[in-house]
């Protein structure tokens, strides 16, 4: 009697193979898929508080408008935007006075025609990313525009 050979009588068991290897790729695919889920969120903040700083410019260079009256709007948009809470977001308000003006001394009630208004904002990243590590404790996101003031 002839046994017959069969293509599946000749290769070596498997079972199992494909539950090891998804062992050994899954890990790695879900740690990829993270930092890229968590880039872009850092990403869009960044741009959201870039925004935040350019309309507390915007706001910056009327005449009449002040410190307090800034930071609330900043800070309001930030949390209306983003869920950050008014104490988390730090808004630093500079004015460089224009050259024969006297100097405002960083007061934008003070602040004279043709003064540089410069709006800082900065926000912690362990306050709005989803998984901030511990190397990522002390980032901070940043963002900043300046507007002559009219």
């Amino acid at each position: 009697m002839r046994s017959r050979l069969t293509a599946r009588s000749l290769e070596t068991p498997r079972c199992g193979a494909a539950v090891v290897e998804a062992a050994f790729v899954l890990p790695v695919f879900f740690l990829v898929l993270l930092g890229i889920i968590e880039f872009g969120r850092a990403m869009m903040v960044a741009q959201m508080v870039t925004n935040a700083a350019r309309q507390g410019a915007r706001s910056s260079i009327i005449d009449g408008s002040t410190n307090a009256d800034l930071t609330t709007s900043v800070r309001t948009l930030l949390h209306d935007t983003l869920g950050i809470a008014a104490a988390d977001v730090s808004v630093t308000i500079t004015v460089e006075p224009a050259s024969g003006n006297p100097d405002p001394v960083d007061d934008l009630s003070r602040a004279m025609p043709r003064d540089m208004c410069q709006v800082s904002v900065a926000v912690p990243y362990r306050k709005v990313g989803y998984v901030a590590g511990q190397f990522l404790q002390a980032a901070n996101i940043r963002g900043a525009c300046a507007m002559r003031h009219e």
